[in-house]
């Protein structure tokens, strides 16, 4: 993937859709900074930039919940990305649930 595509903010960051590559369920959102980006790439396992603790973050680095790369795509505009990935422990969210889109409005 050519980086360079990419539309960083202003703050340095791409907005981060991870979806279950089996089942489309959109697990989290998080955020990308262009070495966050450069280590998913290499590693294949979802490295996100943590804008409350401003490091760098492997998921499942304390939880063992990580994140495999099965695909990357980019939106028309260049500036936000969905990962289709592996959830390994089947659980995305800090709360313990699968994903982070359990509060329903409607």
């Amino acid at each position: 993937m050519d980086i360079s595509k990419i539309k960083f903010d202003d703050k340095g960051l791409v907005p981060v859709i991870a979806q279950d590559y089996k089942d489309g369920t959109v697990l989290m959102l998080a955020y990308m900074n262009k070495e966050s980006l450069q280590k998913t790439l290499e590693s294949k396992e979802m490295v996100y930039w943590s804008r409350s603790r401003k490091v760098l973050w492997h998921k499942g680095d304390t939880s063992g919940h990580i994140q495999k790369v099965k695909e990357l795509y980019y939106d028309c505009d260049g500036d936000a990305l969905v990962a289709k990935i592996e959830q390994v422990g089947d659980i995305a969210c800090h709360t313990g649930n699968r994903s982070c889109f359990f509060n329903k409005l409607i």
